[in-house]
């Protein structure tokens, strides 16, 4: 016997995933079988969440609560290191 919850969904749904396909986004049941999640992911559109945090945000966050007061010097000069890794030449982010 399982312990896990009865009510626990099982794999996708798939009723609402076609209903937004055929209702939402006027597709043919055709088109829909072939698309791949990823194709089907992006008609739907942007994310509503919040996108993940940037290097530049992380490294504000921690000088403002650094994880100890010892801490704080020498986080400065592994994010010094960390973000001269993480930047093209043109000075961007290599991630975005």
């Amino acid at each position: 016997m399982s312990d896990a919850p009865t009510d626990a969904p099982l794999g996708f749904d798939w009723p609402a995933l076609m209903r937004v396909a055929y209702q939402g986004l006027g597709l043919s049941p055709e088109a829909f079988w072939r698309m791949t999640p990823g194709e089907f992911l992006i008609l739907l559109g942007p994310e509503s969440g919040a996108g993940p945090l940037r290097r530049d945000a992380f490294d504000a966050l921690l000088a403002r609560f650094p994880d100890s007061t010892n801490a704080a010097p020498q986080a400065e000069t592994q994010n010094a290191a960390l973000q001269a890794d993480t930047r093209n030449e043109d000075g961007h982010d290599r991630d975005g």
